[in-house]
């Protein structure tokens, strides 16, 4: 498959053209494909299992996150069930539906085939979007509603009618319900409004504070949710904004090294590239688009940037704003020879495109083998799937134990074995997380008739089963055994079983009670060992 060169590019498509957007499609479907097989095999992730839970619940809105994560695993097991599949198959269809609004993003503002195909091309390229956006994340959820609200503003642009204000409004209140970070992109949409000429029509015209409205209203289970709860997540997630901590190199190191393996190393440079052109461009002639386009991936980035020198960045956190990055460096592919640049730099500008998307494809697919059909593990303890995999192991034996024990219930200590252990057991019995009771606001009784009074059994990873938590309770705790997890013949992770007698959990401990605060809310962002070494209490999984 080739893109398509510069004399093809605004040209009616001819019987070459159409075969290779034949064979762009082919490579869509093909990676499709792939992500799908991936969804089904791979094992769920402790978080995936988390948001999982959520989904069994009806809660308007959760701690950690809003709602809309939880909506689409809903989504997808309705359709395949408690699968893994199921539970993924919402995020495969997001990443379609961003190529979608992105190939129609560039086509409205260049009406040229090969920006096109560059820009559906791209995310397939780049690790995160190509392969683990089958992983299901609150990320996830806000990729396609941040890409909709830039496409209902790149119609707005196109078109001068003021209604797509009221669409964009209805796609930043989704994206809201996705993933509070969204509102880093209003930055983006502020200087959309008031850096072109067109400013003081909008400063007059009633249908961006309407929109604005109408984002609010969307939004608005979040907002009851708060009020019904002391403003639980607003507060949780306001410890992680203003946490400050000394000056790291290693987290910085993290940030730069996840984007360059997420986004790809040669694609990466390549969209940065395109988005400072686009800055330029836009800033500098009162371009509303490309000022959209290059401030939506400016704005978050420098904030994280700026983050990452005291505080670990979730690998997640910036992937909403690279779609609006790769439709910015897909235009400016396009705009470059019509604005009368040197030839070779168009020309350059378009062979490291290439180059990208023909080395970052590749890549993706052997990271999909790696995972997939290879039996190797080439990064121990650290790696980022096979860290949370082989939970099977200790449900195997905390099932073993249940029957040895008459125990009716499991109790936990971390949410991490808690979502396992749930998902495993698929509510047959009740599994409690005895502490952070402040994570299940909202949720339905799991089942107190098998609780009260009644043996249990506790499941925590070695050394959280010493946690002086149990110091609140009047549990009699007898060490049973130690389970190992491990992932193709590493150990990840050590965990204890003990049997559980004379204390029933409290599911609604008092706010002050050392059972029910979150550890970010009880004394800030601590740090604790995870699976992937040390890692934020509060990360934004």
């Amino acid at each position: 498959m080739t893109i398509p060169p510069p004399h093809q590019a605004r040209a009616t498509p001819d019987r070459v053209s159409q075969r290779q957007l034949l064979a762009v499609v082919a490579v869509i479907a093909a990676l499709t494909v792939m992500r799908l097989i991936y969804a089904g095999v791979i094992d769920l992730r402790t978080d995936e299992a988390y948001y999982w839970t959520w989904s069994k619940e009806s809660a308007l809105s959760f701690l950690d996150h809003p709602p809309m994560i939880a909506w689409f695993i809903r989504f997808g097991t309705a359709i395949f069930g408690d699968t893994n599949l199921g539970v993924r198959f919402a995020g495969i269809v997001a990443m379609l539906i961003t190529q979608l609004l992105l190939a129609d993003i560039v086509r409205r503002v260049t009406h040229d085939l090969r920006a096109i195909v560059i820009a559906v091309l791209m995310p397939e390229a780049a690790l995160y979007y190509g392969l683990l956006m089958a992983k299901v994340s609150p990320d996830v959820a806000l990729i396609p509603f941040a890409a909709a609200m830039v496409w209902s503003l790149v119609r707005l642009h196109e078109s001068s009618d003021a209604r797509w204000w009221l669409a964009a409004g209805a796609f930043a209140g989704l994206a809201l319900l996705s993933k509070l970070t969204a509102v880093m992109l209003l930055p983006a949409v502020a200087a959309f409004m008031l850096v072109p000429a067109w400013r003081r029509r909008w400063l007059v015209s009633p249908y961006p504070w309407v929109a604005a409205l109408i984002a609010m209203i969307v939004f608005s289970p979040v907002l009851i949710w708060n009020s019904q709860h002391d403003w639980a997540s607003f507060r949780f997630q306001l410890v992680r904004a203003t946490a400050t901590h000394e000056f790291s190199f290693r987290t910085v190191g993290d940030y730069i090294g996840l984007q360059f393996g997420l986004v790809g190393f040669v694609l990466l440079p390549v969209v940065l590239s395109g988005v400072a052109l686009t800055a330029w461009r836009g800033y500098r002639r009162g371009d509303a688009v490309a000022i959209l386009l290059s401030t939506a991936v400016i704005v978050p980035l420098g904030y994280f940037f700026w983050k990452s020198l005291s505080l670990r960045i979730g690998d997640t956190w910036p992937m909403f704003i690279w779609p609006a990055g790769f439709a910015a460096a897909s235009i400016n592919i396009a705009m470059l020879p019509r604005e009368g640049w040197p030839a070779w730099m168009v020309q350059s500008t378009v062979r490291w495109a290439r180059i990208a998307i023909a080395s970052g494809i590749p890549f993706v697919f052997a990271v999909f083998l790696y995972y997939v059909v290879a039996p190797w593990n080439f990064i121990g303890r650290a790696d980022p799937i096979g860290g949370e995999a082989g939970y099977r192991q200790v449900v195997e034996r905390a099932q073993a134990q249940l029957q040895a024990t008459g125990a009716s219930w499991i109790a936990t200590t971390d949410y991490r074995t808690y979502a396992m252990l749930r998902w495993f057991f698929n509510d047959r019995l009740p599994v409690i997380q005895i502490n952070e009771r402040g994570r299940f606001e909202g949720f339905r009784d799991p089942g107190m008739n098998a609780i009260s009074g009644r043996t249990g059994l506790y499941v925590g990873r070695e050394p959280d089963h010493g946690s002086p938590v149990w110091m609140s309770t009047t549990a009699i705790r007898e060490p049973l055994e130690r389970v190992e997890r491990s992932w193709r013949g590493v150990v990840m992770d050590t965990y204890a079983l003990e049997k559980l007698t004379g204390w029933t959990p409290e599911l609604s401990p008092g706010k002050d009670s050392p059972l029910y605060r979150p550890r970010t809310l009880a004394g800030g962002p601590e740090m604790l060992r995870g699976n992937r070494g040390v890692v934020l209490a509060a990360s934004g999984r």
